[in-house]
């Protein structure tokens, strides 16, 4: 019977540690925390200095907690000692308190320790069984701290909004990080808004030195006073811009008539490229989303399993990196000892400093773990690929490349500046050579705009000296626009918070999950934008809680947790300072959201009965409502009480009217977005969505043709995708016409139905069978009734690509593996684009729609799945 206990939080970290412990102990899994505040209710007794009530989870369909529970304290019982092993942060600390609490009885003496390793190591794991210790009560401290502080935002705001907010089918939620995390977005997207474009003009200009090549120069300079480039607000008083285009053509003609241009001088300069900072959480989440567009909880998640264990053939499971939440960019002893070898050994002695290179932390960094490295520098990413699945190797390489090349020596550059001389004028070419790789050999840190040192190496000047006459072959006049600030990417949310204390790096996946699961914010094209409702949310917070969900309050929040941490201040006292403030504003917020939904008088009179109009607070924003309840008759706030122009619609929609009852349209904002409606509601629902530019799609067109299922008219509907043909009652009717491709039928034996035209949900265009679900033949190309000639099949596939052009292949690509010879383009590949397997029979087997789903959204070939 083992003699020890060993508790983890999770089964593969469990797996991975019982091969380093032997037959003495027993290694068994918590599954994470056991206990917490109770689901309902808020669980803290204020009035006894904030004293929380934890209980042990309750079951859900994915986790018996209570079995767990039970099987922890059988084991407990039989062990001489128990030593806990959670993570080795505030939370993993708080796991082994609560594990404590339910394993031991409070009058037992049965001994337990608290193990702490940085890495999932034979040498680790048995190095913290000669050293166990006592768990850290400071650190509990700060992660029930936390957590209490948490709760006490989470249940008196969020239910506040749901009261004031209410009445969509999600529940609002405010949360002391999250909250502030939208905050930013939301003012992000006011800067956009407000943003007032300044327009500058550039000149570029071509020029031709004794020797090749040519090469590209701006203008650098006019009468002496260096020209100014977009952000005009930080200019000073020694800069000049170009505003307009008359001041532009002047310049252009004075350009033209310079007689002669020189080379002013030639400087040519060493630079040095330092490498950057082995992975901190931060920078590994910012990394990965730059590189490898892995979201944050993604990254993290991946990481875990990296950190926990990872398979390896013989060796078993292997804890590939060290723990991955940390803020330290130290390294241990013996980890940059074994890198110096390796790098030495790989990459050759000229790529190894004479000493190793130590990096600061940030300000507030807490010292006790390492960076994110490899357990082990001598397993390369090409080692262990086999092992591993397509995310984690990306990362794992991601993780070994960045440690590695951190302890490898700068790149070295020659940077050439040429400044050209005519006139009142100056260009200037800058370009950049890489002389000696270095660290780069390795790694390149990624960037979230390009900048000028990306366009210094692009470039390639000729050998000049100075004096020397060169010919200007080309002059370009370019106008240009100022740009508002960027969106916030998932990696740029996350240096944000990161430089300005908001949260720690380790919350961070679950505060920009949150923003999102709640629909405060959507992620378009990798850049967040936030919705109506997100506005509104962020608008009332902000108002109404001046410091709770201010950036800088909630950074000085982090730092007295921090101090907690260190124990250097009482958590009590700290939570103490904070509900004093929170109470005030919380009271004060409830009587002003209160106000503004029961809604405020206002000189607006109601178009339909002329009753006066109160302005009133939604889920969308504000909006006026008619003051007589028999009228529900409501618009957008700061539109005009004339029907025709209701609802703050733009002069486009002025004109635009209901297809069903003849009334004018309005502009509304709802859940979705924005639409017009009629201003007969609630006689008349009938909406009408908008196209992207902001147009009103097209009204339905009714047609003679009836529905098949229901017996009402078929109309032309226009939907995501464009223009369909559908039954008029749809989506009440779910009936849609599709077309027959040519009348070619089905192969599939005893089928009897028709290959039609069909859409994915990403809106891709694919050819199904007209009896799905019951049949679920599937092509991604188009069938075309033309028999195969060699197999003589009823018809064959249609591909255009825009190397080969259009050809024809058929189906059965194992059976038969006929393929028509394209008109190759040129430097066009052989073998055609993409044409897809057909399974080993010599019709099309039916595909799964899980599987369809699969292969729409990365692209591949559907029937490549038969």
């Amino acid at each position: 019977m083992p003699k020890g206990l060993v508790v983890v939080e999770s089964p593969a970290k469990a797996k991975t540690i019982t091969k380093y412990l032997g037959k003495d102990f027993a290694v068994l899994a918590s599954y994470g925390h056991i206990k917490d505040l109770p689901e309902k209710g808020l669980g803290v007794d204020v009035e006894r200095g904030f004293e929380p009530t934890y209980e042990v989870i309750p079951d859900t369909k994915k986790r018996n907690n209570a079995k767990t529970v039970r099987e922890l304290k059988a084991a407990a019982r039989a062990a001489e000692a128990i030593y806990l092993a959670a993570d080795p942060d505030r939370e993993g600390e708080a796991i082994c308190q609560h594990l404590r609490e339910e394993l031991v009885d409070a009058k037992s003496k049965k001994p337990v320790y608290r193990l702490l390793f940085n890495e999932i190591t034979k040498d680790a794991i048995q190095a913290s069984l000669r050293q166990p210790r006592e768990i850290n009560a400071a650190l509990v401290a700060a992660q029930q701290a936390r957590r209490v502080l948490d709760r006490l935002v989470g249940y008196q705001v969020s239910p506040m909004l749901n009261r004031r907010l209410g009445g969509g089918k999600m529940a609002l939620s405010a949360g002391r990080v999250q909250s502030v995390a939208l905050r930013l977005v939301v003012e992000r997207e006011r800067e956009i808004l407000a943003f007032k474009p300044t327009e500058y003009w550039t000149f570029a200009a071509r020029f031709a030195a004794k020797l090749p090549p040519e090469f590209a120069a701006n203008l650098f300079s006019v009468e002496g006073v260096p020209l100014k480039t977009g952000d005009f607000d930080k200019a000073r008083k020694n800069e000049c811009h170009i505003r307009d285009e008359a001041q532009a053509r002047d310049i252009e003609r004075r350009l033209r008539a310079v007689d002669a241009w020189r080379v002013a001088s030639v400087v040519t300069k060493e630079k040095r490229r330092n490498p950057v900072a082995p992975f901190i959480t931060s920078t590994l989440q910012q990394e990965a989303a730059r590189k490898l567009s892995f979201p944050v909880k993604k990254t993290m998640q991946v990481a875990q399993k990296l950190y926990e264990g990872v398979e390896l053939g013989t060796e078993g499971s292997v804890g590939l990196i060290t723990y991955m939440r940390t803020d330290s960019t130290r390294i241990a002893d013996s980890a940059l000892s074994e890198a110096r070898d390796f790098i030495a050994a790989s990459y050759g002695a000229n790529k190894l400093p004479a000493k190793p290179n130590q990096y600061k932390n940030k300000k507030g960094a807490q010292d006790a773990h390492e960076a994110i490295r490899p357990t082990s520098a001598a397993r390369t990413p090409d080692q262990v690929a086999r092992y591993l699945e397509a995310d984690e190797l990306a990362l794992y390489r991601l993780i070994w490349q960045r440690f590695i090349a951190s302890q490898m020596v700068p790149a070295i550059y020659d940077a050439t500046t040429v400044d050209i001389a005519g006139g009142d004028f100056v260009f200037r070419a800058t370009g950049s050579v890489l002389r000696f790789a270095g660290f780069l050999a390795v790694y390149e840190e990624g960037k979230d705009e390009r900048d000028a040192a990306d366009d210094a190496l692009a470039v390639k000047l000729p050998p000049v000296t100075a004096g020397e006459v060169v010919d200007c072959r080309e002059l370009q006049a370019n106008q240009s626009f100022t740009k508002p600030p960027a969106r916030y990417t998932e990696a740029t949310l996350v240096k944000t918070l990161e430089e300005q204390g908001i949260g720690r790096p380790s919350t961070y996946a679950q505060i920009l999950s949150v923003i999102q699961a709640r629909s405060y914010v959507e992620k378009r094209e990798g850049r967040f934008h936030p919705t109506d409702l997100g506005m509104v949310v962020a608008d009332v917070l902000t108002e109404n809680f001046t410091d709770l969900f201010d950036p800088g309050y909630t950074a000085s929040l982090e730092s007295q947790l921090d101090e907690i941490e260190e124990g250097k201040r009482d958590w009590r006292d700290a939570l103490d300072d904070f509900y004093e403030k929170f109470q005030a504003e919380l009271k004060a917020a409830e009587a002003n959201i209160k106000k503004a939904k029961d809604g405020v008088a206002t000189d607006e009179t109601c178009h339909k009965c002329g009753s006066p109009m109160m302005l009133k607070l939604g889920r969308f924003g504000k909006y006026l409502a008619c003051s007589n309840p028999e009228c529900k008759a409501t618009r957008d706030y700061g539109a005009r009480s004339t029907p025709a122009e209701e609802g703050d619609a733009p002069a486009a929609y002025a004109n635009v009217t209901c297809e069903a009852c003849g009334r004018p349209m309005t502009h509304k904002k709802g859940r979705w977005g924005d639409f017009l409606a009629c201003t007969g509601y609630p006689e008349c629902k009938t909406t009408r969505q908008l196209a992207k530019g902001g147009a009103p799609k097209p009204p339905d067109v009714l047609l003679e043709e009836s529905c098949p299922t229901c017996g009402k008219p078929l109309a032309v509907k226009h939907g995501r995708f464009g223009e369909f043909t559908s039954c008029s009652t749809y989506p009440k009717c779910r009936y849609v016409k599709r077309e027959v491709v040519k009348c070619v039928a089905c192969p599939r034996p005893g089928c009897g139905g028709d290959i039609i035209e069909r859409k994915s949900r990403r809106g891709a265009t694919f050819y199904g069978c007209t009896n799905y679900p019951d049949c679920e033949v599937v092509y991604w190309d188009k069938p075309v009734l033309e028999s195969c000639p060699s197999c003589a099949a009823p018809f064959t596939l249609e591909k255009a690509t825009k190397r080969a052009g259009t050809y024809r292949y058929c189906a059965d690509k194992e059976g038969c593996g006929w393929t028509e010879a394209p008109t190759p383009a040129k430097n066009a590949k052989a073998a055609p684009d993409g044409a897809q397997p057909a399974p080993a029979s010599d019709k099309p087997a039916p595909v799964k729609r899980a599987t369809l789903k699969k292969k729409a959204a990365s692209g591949q070939s559907v029937a490549s799945a038969a």
